[in-house]
Formats: structure tokens, sequence, C-alpha cells
């Protein structure tokens, strides 16, 4: 987009933060239609809005186009079709294992970004970035079409008790006005501080990760001569090493005190933002290798304390209120998405960015520490 239309980094990362700020603003509004109109309606719904949005992106000309389509309708789809239908799952079929099938639902996104990334990057290279966006559309239609035909909403649907119950759950009768619920039930959640804490170091963690990392590290290694695609294969590392940091996180949640383990995935997270800085070159040197690794085990391993945490403090609601934490997840992306171009434009270098993340990542840690114990 740089080069064929002229388009600067900050403005790229206007329509990024259009996507991103989409993205999480549809899973609490996604959370509450769910129990509407069912899981199976809503996310073969979201996948097709996403694949219309990524179709109309190949014909754009023009930022605000980029801004609509690829912000706006690929952010509402995708969004409502992630990290809220993962915790919508878990909730229903789960009693026992929560947090090991959040971690295992969350990872399976991750694998998207680890499959995709590099296939993609080599279309963009062969075809031209077209080519890559309608491809996404062509996932994301079949997708959404296995996902009408195949998904369950409930248990009960099929005569099943959720795993670990000991007898039989009806499925609950849908509740209506979900916009209303989505919105009353942040009203209540925005009067305790454990939503604020929550929401701060989420937010943190989506301006760490989706915020800097996929959108900034390939620009940042290609400025220091690295090839793109081999940018993009080190992001695909991350997604690999994410799917065993997301899983054991999950398994952990179910064994420990969820807020240190927080605290402790933001801190390393931000140490390793701290040193990358020094690692980057033209080529994938060991340490950068490492830190590829480390950043992957962390990346998306805040999800299943984070969700636990929801799940304590908030009960019956828990799944739209971590709607709402997710949407402040993607507002730290988006902004960061937007404040790293900037930051690239005005200095020369996003050296200054790596470090300001890192530091926002110590802050989380003690947000993160701060949350209250539920009362027994």
């Amino acid at each position: 987009m740089h080069r064929e239309f002229g388009w600067s980094r900050s403005m790229i990362g206007a329509g990024s933060l259009v996507s991103l700020v989409m993205y999480g603003a549809s899973a609490p509004f996604a959370a509450a239609l769910m129990d509407r109109f069912g899981m199976r309606r809503v996310v073969s719904g979201a996948l097709g809005l996403a694949g219309t949005g990524a179709a109309l992106t190949a014909t754009m000309a023009a930022p605000w186009q980029f801004a609509l389509y690829w912000g706006l309708l690929v952010g509402l789809g995708s969004g409502a079709a992630a990290l809220a239908f993962a915790a919508a799952v878990a909730e229903r079929w789960f009693v026992r294992r929560r947090g090991l099938v959040t971690g295992i639902l969350t990872a399976a996104g991750v694998v998207g970004q680890f499959v995709f990334l590099p296939v993609l990057a080599g279309v963009i290279g062969a075809y031209g970035w077209r080519a890559a966006v309608l491809a996404v559309a062509v996932a994301a239609f079949g997708t959404g079409a296995l996902v009408l035909l195949f998904l369950r909403d409930h248990p009960a649907d099929v005569g099943q008790r959720p795993y670990g119950a000991t007898e039989f759950v009806p499925r609950r009768a849908p509740e209506p006005g979900a916009a209303r619920r989505a919105v009353r039930v942040l009203g209540g959640a925005v009067r305790s501080g454990p939503f604020w804490l929550l929401a701060g170091s989420f937010a943190v963690c989506g301006a760490s990760t989706n915020g800097v990392m996929w959108n900034h590290f390939a620009p940042a290694a290609h400025d220091h001569g690295m090839p793109v695609t081999l940018a993009a294969s080190l992001l695909s590392l991350v997604g690999i090493f994410n799917v065993a940091g997301t899983v054991a996180s999950g398994w952990l949640s179910d064994r420990l005190d969820v807020r240190w383990l927080l605290a402790s995935y933001y801190a390393l997270r931000g140490l390793s933002l701290f040193a990358l800085p020094l690692l980057l070159s033209a080529t994938a040197r060991p340490q950068l290798l490492a830190f590829m690794v480390v950043f992957g085990l962390l990346d998306v391993a805040t999800v299943p304390p984070t969700i636990a945490l929801c799940r304590e403090r908030f009960g019956a609601d828990a799944t739209v209120v971590f709607g709402w934490v997710g949407a402040a997840h993607q507002l730290g992306a988006g902004l960061l998405a937007l404040l790293g171009g900037a930051a690239r434009d005005v200095f020369g270098s996003y050296d200054p960015m790596w470090v300001a993340t890192g530091a926002l990542c110590a802050a989380a840690a003690i947000l993160a520490l701060a949350v209250p114990r539920p009362r027994a």
C-alpha cells in the first residue's frame, strides 16, 4: 500500500486503528447476541461480514475505503467471531477444565496467524496484495459455511451434558434485547474497581501484541534490511509458540493464582520488548529467534487467566464483561498501531515505541496484582 498508493505509515495505521477498535467493540454485543440468537448464527454471519469486507478491500483506492472495508467490516466481523466466541463455548460446553479449553480455543485463533502469515506474504510477493485479501475473503466465506452446517449452540441441542457436569443442563431461554443487555452489563461493571484493573491491563496486552508486534514488527525489521517474507516467517514462529504458551496458560489457570500468572506474563513481555531494539538486524540471528520464542509463549497467554478473573468477579455476566474487557484490548492495540506508525514518521525509527511499550507492560503487571480476590 505504501509503494502503490504513497500512503504514509500513519495513514495505514489509522485504518488499522479502526479495524482493531471495531474488533474489540463488537465482542460484548456479539456475546449478548449469542445468548439471543445462538453461536451458530452469530459466528457464521460475522465471518460472512469479514469476508465481504476483505473482498471489497481488493477494490479500494483511497484511505477512507481502507478504513471502511478493512477497518469497519473486517474489524466487526472478525471481532464477533473471536475471543467472545471462545469464552462462550467454554462457558456452555464445559464445567471442568474451562481454563485449558479456553487456552486451546484461543490458540486455535493463533494457528490461523502462523498458517496464513507466511502463505499470504508469499501470495503478496507473487501476485500482489489484492490476491492476498481475496484469499482471506474466500477463507472467511468457507469457514462461515462450515460453522452454519456443523456448529451446535449448546450440549442440550444434542442431548449431552456439559463436560464435567453431574446432571443434564437445559438450554437457557433466549434473552431479548441483546444490545441493551450488553450496555446494561457495562453500566454495572464500570462501577467496580476490578473491571478497570482488568480493562487497563488487557489494553496494554493489546497494545503490546496486536498493536505493535503484529502491525509494526515487519516494517521495523525491514528498516534494518530484513526481507518482508523473512519477517513474516518470524511472526509465524511467534504464532507457533503462541499455541504452546496459551494451552499451558490455560492448564495453569485451573491450578494457580491467576493474578500472579498475569503479572509474570506482563513483566516478562516488558523485558523482552526492552531488548528488541538491540536484536533487530538484516538476518534472523539466534538472539532474535530466542526473542520470538519467548514472545510467542507470552503473547496470548494472558487470555485464559483474564477470562478466569472475569468469571470470578462477574459470574453469569462474565462472557459479556470479557467482551468489554476485550474491547479495551483492541482500543489499546489500535492506539499503538496508530502511534507506532506516527513514531516511525517522527523519529525515523521504531525504537522509542518498543521501549515505551515495555514500560506499559510493567505497569500492567502491577494492575494484575491489584485485582482483589473474590470474597469467600
